[in-house]
């Protein structure tokens, strides 16, 4: 299994009056290490839309076990969890500086056509791509 790694830059603004990051913006870095790992497996969303297709989030969760503050180190750890040719399920950990898990989410992706939003096939859609996913995800 492949797991992609990127640093997450919190922000003053990304807290709320606890002091803690606000929970929402945990979608902010889920997205954050998505796109990392597409990169790191030399594919890009934006060359998916410009062949005609959007990836959509079809549903989303995350479990809150620990606080991020500002002026916390913290990273995202992504990895495709699932992919069964229809949807593909990423994994998702929020760990701080010290590799606590702080956060652990899934967010499930459809492939739809950008002029009508029908859902199509992701291995038939990007063949490679789905591949390589296969190669990759979670055993």
């Amino acid at each position: 299994m492949y797991i992609s790694t990127r640093e997450i830059q919190i922000l003053y603004a990304d807290t709320d009056m606890m002091g803690v990051i606000y929970h929402a913006n945990y979608l902010k870095y889920f997205e954050l290490g998505r796109g990392g790992l597409v990169e790191d497996v030399g594919y890009s969303y934006i060359e998916m839309e410009e062949s005609g297709y959007f990836a959509p989030v079809y549903d989303v969760t995350a479990t809150y076990k620990k606080p991020v503050r500002y002026g916390d180190k913290a990273f995202v750890r992504t990895w495709v969890e699932k992919n069964d040719g229809i949807k593909t399920i990423y994994g998702y950990q929020i760990v701080n500086g010290e590799d606590e898990v702080c956060v652990e989410g899934t967010t499930t992706h459809i492939i739809v056509k950008k002029e009508t939003f029908k859902p199509t096939a992701f291995k038939k859609a990007f063949p490679d791509w789905f591949q390589k996913y296969e190669e990759i995800k979670k055993k």
